[in-house]
């Protein structure tokens, strides 16, 4: 058990929520984690549950999502390795806002709410720490907004396929899921995602196949993303 708490401490002191903590702040923190094996397509929650915590993904991929009345999905995020979710309604003390589905098999890390909310009562810095990692969050998002608004679909389409390659001109990438998750995470029909990809294609930047994206011509990629 030792052993396994020294592991969940060292990961979790790589996750910007709780990154800026210290070895004793991490082991005690440790110690009211529990872990969660979660199949894919198992909702972990739904909109309206109550909030118990904070949820850190060990592996796999989780999607967060609105569901219209009409049965229609917007993605609002993909969270993967070393990201967490559900910070900010923790600290509000509200329910969830969004579903929280596994579009992988994963494993997640669950701190229940009494467990940090004991250690800001104790000691006010490590609130202070945490809002270090909120800010952080919140950065992206506001990034995210950035892109959905002020770029064409076609740049948002290309920065998305950029975002964790280097500068070599060949590189192969697989779509973590589905294209039509990809698409309403970057605020597309899946139609208007494939015409896209098409385009791309057509002008030699990328070939494709299925969820397999090679991009042929990395420079013109770049600026075509802006």
């Amino acid at each position: 058990m030792a052993h396994s708490r020294i592991r969940v401490a060292s990961f979790l002191s790589k996750v910007p929520l709780f990154n800026s903590m210290l070895p004793d702040e991490l082991a005690r923190i440790a110690l009211g984690a529990t872990t969660l094996q979660v199949e894919r397509g198992t909702i972990v929650f739904r909109r309206g549950d109550v909030c118990a915590g904070v949820h850190v993904v060990l592996y796999g991929r989780i999607k967060l999502s609105f569901i219209s009345a009409g049965g229609a999905e917007k993605v609002m995020e993909l969270i993967g390795p070393g990201q967490s979710f559900g910070e900010a309604l923790m600290f509000m003390e509200r329910d969830y806002i969004v579903t929280a589905q596994a579009v992988e098999d994963s494993m997640l890390l669950h701190v229940a709410k009494p467990v940090i909310f004991r250690e800001i009562n104790d000691d006010p810095g490590f609130a202070r720490k945490m809002l270090a990692g909120l800010s952080q969050r919140m950065h992206a998002l506001m990034c995210d907004v950035e892109s959905i608004s002020l770029r064409t679909g076609t740049q948002r389409v290309a920065a998305y396929l950029l975002k964790d390659i280097g500068d070599d001109d060949a590189t192969t990438i697989t779509l973590p899921v589905a294209k039509a998750v990809v698409a309403s995470r970057l605020n597309l029909t899946p139609e208007h995602f494939s015409r896209i990809l098409a385009d791309l294609s057509t002008r030699k930047m990328i070939a494709f196949c299925g969820r397999t994206v090679s991009i042929l011509d990395n420079g013109a990629l770049r600026r075509c993303a802006g």
